[in-house]
């Protein structure tokens, strides 16, 4: 197809960029951005039904029931929390990388 000549050329065309939908690379790591953000969640989610049930034993009383689900709560907050914020860390500083390296 032949140019317009009043359109001026802007030279070769650049290769396309690799979208994350392509470049599996990136579509791995935005899969554990949205993995990681949903543990934090869930996490942050238990603390507050820990701190709540917790609150309420002073008000309804102590009972078995109460602690279990406060020491649950904590229990699996931490299981879910830790490895995420961790991932969720790595996976910005790899973006951060990339970005700075023109990729």
């Amino acid at each position: 197809m032949p140019s317009d000549p009043d359109v001026p050329s802007l030279g070769p065309t650049p290769a396309p960029a690799l979208t994350p939908a392509h470049d599996p690379v990136r579509a791995r790591r935005q899969q554990i951005a949205r993995w990681t953000q949903l543990a934090n969640r869930v996490g942050y989610l238990c603390f507050l039904v820990a701190l709540v049930a917790y609150a309420l034993t002073f008000a309804v009383g102590f009972t078995g029931a109460m602690s279990a689900l406060i020491v649950g709560a904590v229990i699996v907050g931490t299981i879910l929390l830790a490895p995420a914020i961790v991932l969720g860390y790595a996976v910005k500083a790899a973006e951060r990388d990339d970005r700075e390296r023109g990729l």
